[in-house]
């Protein structure tokens, strides 16, 4: 890989206040005086008068919109960058705002002696010296200054950190001076990094949810936590839908969406609702406070109670919310059941709030997967993929898998993150088990605390994960070429074979952590990863004929030790010359006769018990003409691109998460087809290639692997 050369480094809190800065005021601020100028000459300026914006905001709550209106920052501005007036409060605001993309701004001498300049000319009234936007604001705020007693306040916003020079607070203690002789009627203020860094993260977090719901019956418990516990008709559970999945914030997982457990209570809800109280726990509700009206203040305990719930989250129950919420759009009747409903008021107590989230759902089947949700380490890295990359960053289980670009889940991020890990045993261990489930062991002997013990840069997470996908992408062509022993290998080795790639990358360049928002790294590595599949697939080869023609990738794994020696003859094999020969022998022969007609896909995929019971699919659409047709469709309801792996139903196995019914892979597919209104739709369709699973192995090749599988072993009698 290429070096790059080495640029100073910039401080994460400006590097993600300048992406928010873009994503919040590209079109808010004006910047028509730069006419076509190229970007590394507008972007400062921009940029500068977005800070400008920001200040304002910090100052006085406004909207980003709201904010931009004041920035008057260009010719004649008069050294204020923003003039912000709240007539209500009789308060002036006067920006001037200094960006620096290294977080180094400092405030000087000469430019405080501007803004008092430019507060001169306010309070004397002589707008036409400022710029057309300054002439509107200095008007109205010489207006304001005139009728009423107004506060002034001059901010100094700085991207930087350094506190200001003695020279500067002289300057504005001369200044204050002046126009303080009949009563402190001008203030100053500083805003340094931290404070502006500090809005763009509350920027990124959703508002709190605010519940109103009506408890008849209903009872309280005052302390040690105030909670109210009744029945609520599900037609205000049904309102809650507005909120969406953030109504399940603090939850452990979203709900899993129609289950046959969730069809039963959707059944329930359409067909009996009078039932529904006596087959169902309830919901609990966390808040931070409550306001409850009582129709009764002598005998409130014989009247419904009108709550108020302020932060509000479902933390056990969500099952039971998404049931109501569906039931409801499907039946009118089913908003006259009735539902348990407690809630909490934790008062801000997080301790308290996960011990609550964990204790209450313990009656469900809850795994170490789910528990994570709760992990301080997982809520930060959600926010620094939010503001490092502006890219989705799942953790609960059932969420929607983030694709392509859109970011990642937990999932693909642990299992990147252990094959990019320096010693083998991580990516083995997968390997050995088969499975994820491995990732969420904690201890000295598992997985997950040595990778996430503290946040891990969202750059080699990120990085990681583009290197996981591309070597998938390229093992599912590589996989083509292959037979016998080799194609095993590849089926059972992924993980191992990504750790064998990140071993080839990361000795070329140690750069996969470092920041840089342009992804560089990344899209280096994607390049070289077809080429280094090519080699390594043949070296693993080479090195497992070397324990024993009849080992199994798998049951070398399981033994740590003999993993890191196969590891050690793979690389040593790389470091050789003629691995692309090693596997000769496995390569498929093109005019091979075919064999007789493999069994149905979806039978051999059920009979051998591959996916568990509501495993998640996503569509996989490859051709272009159909992405094409079903595009605006899919993106109207993105439910319509997930669904549930069922095996209690071999001729429809796929519950699609639209309408909750059963199909098969192809009769969904052409149904989604004919819903779309696809004109040029063929006749018939592969569903099982349509179809994948979270790691991006589609039904088809899933079922291919397998009959492989059982194929070999057939031979090997």
């Amino acid at each position: 890989m290429n070096a790059t050369l080495q640029q100073p480094a910039v401080p994460a809190p400006v590097r993600q206040t300048a992406r928010a800065f873009d994503e919040t005021y590209t079109s808010l601020i004006n910047m028509s005086d730069f006419g076509n100028r190229p970007s590394e000459q507008t972007k400062p300026a921009f940029r500068s008068r977005a800070l400008a914006a920001h200040a304002v905001r910090i100052m006085t709550g406004w909207t980003p919109e709201q904010a931009a209106d004041c920035v008057i920052d260009g010719g004649q501005d008069q050294g204020i960058d923003a003039i912000a007036i709240d007539e209500a409060a009789a308060h002036i605001y006067l920006v001037q705002a200094k960006w620096s993309a290294n977080g180094t701004a400092k405030a000087d001498e000469t430019a405080v002696q501007k803004l008092f300049a430019g507060l001169r000319l306010i309070d004397s009234g002589e707008a036409g010296q400022f710029n057309p936007r300054g002439q509107i604001l200095v008007k109205q705020a010489h207006e304001l200054i005139t009728e009423k007693a107004t506060r002034i306040t001059q901010v100094v916003v700085l991207m930087g950190v350094e506190p200001p020079a003695p020279g500067v607070r002289q300057a504005i203690e001369n200044g204050e001076k002046e126009f303080n002789s009949l009563g402190d009627y001008v203030d100053h203020r500083f805003l340094h990094a931290p404070e502006i860094h500090a809005l763009v993260r509350e920027d990124q977090h959703s508002d709190p949810i605010t519940l109103e719901v009506t408890l008849s019956p209903w009872f309280s418990v005052p302390s040690p936590y105030l909670s109210y516990e009744g029945i609520v008709q599900a037609e205000e559970i049904a309102s809650w839908a507005e909120h969406g999945n953030e109504l399940f914030a603090r939850n452990i997982r979203n709900p899993l969406g129609l289950t046959p457990i969730n069809k039963e209570l959707v059944d329930t809800l359409t067909e009996e609702p009078s039932h529904f109280w006596y087959f169902n726990n309830g919901v609990t509700v966390l808040c931070d406070s409550v306001n409850a009206v009582f129709r009764s203040q002598r005998v409130p305990e014989r009247h419904p109670v009108r709550l108020t719930a302020h932060g509000a989250s479902v933390v056990n129950g969500a099952q039971t919310v998404r049931s109501v919420i569906d039931a409801a759009q499907q039946a009118e009747d089913a908003e006259l059941a009735q539902v348990t409903v407690r809630f909490i008021v934790t008062g801000g107590d997080a301790e308290f709030a996960n011990r609550t989230t964990q204790a209450t759902n313990r009656q469900n089947h809850i795994t170490e997967r789910d528990r994570i949700a709760l992990d301080p380490v997982q809520a930060e890295l959600i926010a620094e993929f939010r503001a490092e990359l502006g890219l989705v960053y799942s953790v609960r289980r059932s969420e929607l898998e983030p694709q392509d670009d859109e970011g990642c889940s937990v999932v693909e991020a642990a299992c990147a993150l252990a094959c990019a890990h320096s010693g083998s045993r991580f990516a083995a261990r997968l390997v050995a088990s088969g499975s994820t489930d491995v990732l969420w062991e904690r201890g000295g002997s598992g997985i997950y605390d040595p990778l996430f013990r503290s946040v891990p840069s969202v750059y080699e997470t990120w990085n990681a994960v583009n290197v996981l996908r591309a070597v998938r992408t390229a093992l599912r062509a590589e996989r083509e070429q292959y037979a016998g022993r080799a194609a095993a290998v590849i089926d059972d080795g992924t993980f191992l074979i990504t750790h064998l790639v990140f071993r080839q990358l990361l000795t070329q360049d140690a750069g996969m952590g470092e920041p840089d928002q342009s992804l560089t790294w990344a899209a280096e590595a994607k390049a070289q990863v077809p080429d280094l599949v090519k080699r390594v697939v043949p070296a693993l080869v080479q090195a497992l004929d070397g324990v024993g023609t009849r080992s199994s990738l798998q049951r070398v794994c399981a033994d740590s030790g003999e993993a890191a020696d196969l590891v050690t003859a793979a690389l040593a094999a790389l470091e050789g010359s003629g691995v692309e020969d090693a596997a000769a022998q496995y390569r498929r022969e093109e005019n091979k006769p075919r064999k007789r007609r493999r069994p149905n896909a979806v039978h051999v995929i059920v009979d051998k018990g591959a996916l568990e019971e509501g495993t998640p699919l996503h569509l996989a659409l490859y051709l272009q003409p159909e992405k094409d047709a079903l595009s605006a469709w899919l993106d109207a309801n993105p439910r319509r691109a997930f669904a549930k792996w069922t095996n209690t139903n071999r001729a429809r196995p796929i519950i699609w998460a639209a309408d909750g019914n059963a199909y098969s892979p192809s009769g969904l597919i052409a149904r989604m087809w004919e819903l779309a209104e696809w004109e040029g739709r063929p006749v018939s369709n592969q569903g099982t290639s349509r179809w994948a699973t979270q790691d991006g192995e589609t039904l088809a090749v899933l079922a291919r692997r397998l009959l492989d599988s059982m194929e070999e072993e057939k031979d090997a009698e």
